[in-house]
């Protein structure tokens, strides 16, 4: 039953996250977008995926060589 209400409300979130996106889509199409205006767009979507995949790499590798062990481990002399 847990499960199902967490599902549920996170299917409301989708849904209206969704519906407020799509009114927002097409209550702007007057607005046109210029040369400069893709460029950015592309621009940030590139910057942000590389930055996502890079920390993602960065916790993997630190998770592989051990380096996160040491936050689990009780400090010395308790």
């Amino acid at each position: 039953m847990r499960n199902f209400a967490l599902i549920a409300v996170l299917l409301i979130l989708l849904i209206s996250t969704l519906s407020v996106a799509f009114y927002l889509w097409t209550s702007l199409e007057e607005v046109e977008m210029g040369f400069h205006g893709y460029l950015a767009l592309a621009l940030g979507a590139v910057v942000t995926t590389l930055v996502g995949v890079g920390l993602m790499a960065l916790v993997f590798y630190s998770s592989r060589r051990g380096h996160d062990d040491d936050a689990h481990r009780p400090p010395d002399g308790q």
